[in-house]
């Protein structure tokens, strides 16, 4: 029997982002779930599938194969699915609470209690000098907010909500199961309240009764002077309001340095290559040199050898809460002069020829060391 379309499960289009998606998802999931259904096999295997098509498109590379393939270009790519807990759980962090957390010892925090809004990722993509001096600047992101109409409470200005009768407001009910061991008697969220401990007569018709709103946010962040790429800074309480009371979770502003065309940092440190003329480098003599702001001075001394590198101490770096900064480490290339005329190469010959061994770094020449050695 041919699979459903994923998109026609959850009754959303194509193009749905993520949050649209979830949202769905969660309101089926409750719809169908076993517990509000007991005995329902229908609404059972509405759950599965449901459950099924939101581990697809909640997750964008195989929601990508998803859309490119369907069904066939899912086969044989190891995905499996969550463990049920798994997914039970997810559902159920909205309300505080899993019904397979009290049952597998994974957690007892009671569903109408407060619950902390979700972190919010954001990637912020900055230059090698913004990352080593920091900067300010707007950026601007979509979070889930508190409603403004109803304050998060869910129901219409004026319209309290009702305490749920089936649980006395607790939001849990204690459910009896037969197992191999005998009766498990176990905490579960209330299937008629949904765990809230209250229920909603006239919703928020803005929220819907959810509590939060989908809002776009611009904020003025500053980041400190050294930060890496990799780095997550952590922004506590910009992230997705609460439910019941809880506090807004964090935004974290994952930090891309792109690459530098000159310089490569390690560390606190940033190194480069420095092509020096080899007249420079055998009479030795002052260069100007890049660094991250605008030239400094690099002393080159008599006899620098191709590969050797020249430190610059505090040109780095800004050490990352801390004081001090990293080097600059320069490393020294020896350009060969090209496109002689005769009269420079006649000059060249003649100083080659005014060479002694002891002008060699290495002491006397390759060739003269080969010779030595092809003679015992």
């Amino acid at each position: 029997m041919a699979k459903r379309d994923y998109y026609e499960i959850l009754g959303v289009s194509r193009s749905a982002a993520g949050e649209e998606i979830k949202r769905s998802y969660r309101r089926l999931a409750l719809k169908f779930h076993p517990d509000r259904n007991p005995g329902d096999r229908q609404a059972e295997a509405s759950f599965k599938e449901v459950s099924e098509a939101y581990e697809i498109l909640s997750n964008p590379d195989r929601r990508r194969l998803y859309d490119q393939f369907g069904h066939e270009g899912l086969k044989g790519r190891g995905f499996g699915f969550h463990d049920p807990a798994d997914i039970f759980r997810d559902f159920f962090e909205g309300l505080g609470g899993s019904i397979f957390g009290d049952f597998f010892g994974m957690g007892s925090a009671r569903a109408a209690g407060p619950v902390r809004g979700r972190d919010v990722d954001y990637r912020l993509e900055m230059s090698l000098e913004e990352a080593a001096f920091g900067f300010r600047k707007k950026i601007e992101y979509f979070r889930r907010g508190t409603c403004s109409r109803c304050g998060g409470g869910g129901s219409e200005p004026g319209r309290e909500p009702e305490l749920c009768s089936a649980c006395g407001g607790s939001g849990r009910v204690r459910q009896a199961r037969q197992s191999l061991f005998g009766t498990i008697a176990t905490e579960v969220p209330c299937a008629r309240c949904g765990g809230r401990g209250r229920i909603l007569r006239d919703p928020c018709r803005d929220c819907r009764g959810e509590g939060t709103v989908e809002e776009n946010v611009e904020m003025n962040i500053e980041i400190p002077p050294g930060v890496s790429d990799g780095l997550i800074l952590r922004k506590q309480g910009a992230g997705e309001a609460g439910l019941r009371g809880g506090g807004a979770g964090a935004l974290n502003l994952h930090i891309s340095v792109r690459r530098h065309e000159v310089f490569e940092r390690r560390g606190d440190d940033i190194h480069c290559d420095f092509a020096v003329p080899f007249t420079l480098a055998a009479l030795g003599g002052a260069v100007p040199v890049p660094t991250l702001k605008g030239e400094a001075e690099l002393k080159v001394p008599p006899g620098t050898q191709g590969g050797e590198e020249i430190r610059l101490k505090g040109k780095g770096i800004p050490h990352l809460h801390g004081s001090g900064r990293g080097d600059e480490i320069v490393r020294v290339v020896v350009e060969t002069p090209v496109n002689l005329s005769s009269r420079q190469k006649d000059i060249l010959r003649r100083f080659a020829e005014s060479l002694e061994r002891h002008n060699s770094p290495s002491g006397p020449g390759l060739f003269q060391r080969l010779r030595r050695l092809v003679r015992r």
